[in-house]
């Protein structure tokens, strides 16, 4: 017999809310913690053992002034030039790029980008106003995006997207102060908002595109109960990835295996019956059912 349909209802006490909420309001902690800590370096002369605290930008950047990180994707694009990036440099690539492996799926663009804050911002004012899509994107388009990114890089002999990247607009601007950089931003913000529903983000980004194929090997996974699950919808209406939870997919394997997952976790917040929650991909995969199991001869 199948289970009842119910939705999700917003807790009516403080206490519920926060807890609806509880995913969003870490991102923002995290999000303007790592922004407090660069502005804090600079600013303020922030230092840890003696030396600056978290020096740089969010394309490279000296952690205490001896732990080397760096953006993986930019550091491919310095290899695309034909120059090979200096050791420190592949170090730090190394190192984040085993961060985010370990948090999985796209976890850096909805718990770290500071375009994270811009696009969501988008998204609130077309949802007040109940704004439709002025045109359709394919999500396919980022990749193309990212090819081109490399393509250019190899030609120009640049980092491409570094140059033209609101990302890194954003973070100078907010670390230095206002200026230019801020009418990309707000293009986005616009285009967002009025044109296409998160269409930076989830349409267009070569970062996030680059995240996207390195997160299908993450580590931490949204895990699924099919059993608990009533197909209510919540989660697919809440998540900006929406097509990331095709349901069929995710019974077969238990988890949310498309590296387009954000990891944002707003749907688990909104399911009703508690059928997603985080977990580690080997443990999702030994939850799954017998009957669910792929036949011999499926991957996994």
């Amino acid at each position: 017999m199948e289970r009842p349909v119910r939705h999700f209802e917003m807790p009516a006490t403080l206490g519920g809310k926060l807890h609806a909420w509880r995913f969003l309001i870490a991102r923002r902690v995290v999000q303007l913690g790592v922004l407090l800590l660069f502005f804090g370096t600079v600013a303020w002369g922030w230092k840890l053992a003696g030396a600056p605290l978290l020096a740089g930008n969010l394309s490279a950047a000296t952690l205490a002034g001896a732990i080397p990180l760096a953006d993986p994707f930019a550091v491919l694009q310095m290899i695309a030039t034909g120059r090979v990036p200096a050791a420190t440099a592949l170090a730090g690539a190394g190192l984040v790029l085993a961060a985010y492996l370990l948090a999985g799926g796209r976890a850096w663009c909805a718990w770290v980008c500071p375009m994270n804050l811009v696009t969501d911002a988008a998204h609130a004012v077309r949802r007040r106003l109940g704004i439709r899509d002025a045109v359709h994107l394919s999500p396919s388009i980022r990749y193309w995006v990212l090819g081109l990114a490399l393509a250019l890089s190899a030609a120009a002999g640049v980092a491409a997207f570094e140059w033209a990247s609101p990302i890194a607009m954003l973070h100078r601007e907010l670390l230095f102060g206002a200026g230019l950089g801020l009418g990309l931003v707000a293009a986005v913000f616009l285009f967002d908002a009025f044109v296409a529903k998160h269409g930076w983000c989830g349409h267009l980004c070569p970062q996030g595109a680059f995240w996207a194929v390195a997160g299908r090997a993450g580590v931490l996974k949204v895990a699924f109960d099919d059993a608990a699950c009533t197909r209510c919808g919540d989660c697919i209406r809440a998540c900006p990835e929406p097509r990331v939870l095709d349901f069929k997919a995710c019974a077969d394997r238990a988890f949310v295996a498309a590296g387009e997952c954000t990891n944002c976790g707003e749907c688990i917040a909104v399911c009703p019956e508690k059928a997603l929650r985080f977990d580690l991909l080997a443990r999702a995969r030994g939850a799954r059912v017998p009957d669910q199991a792929p036949t011999e001869g499926t991957a996994p």
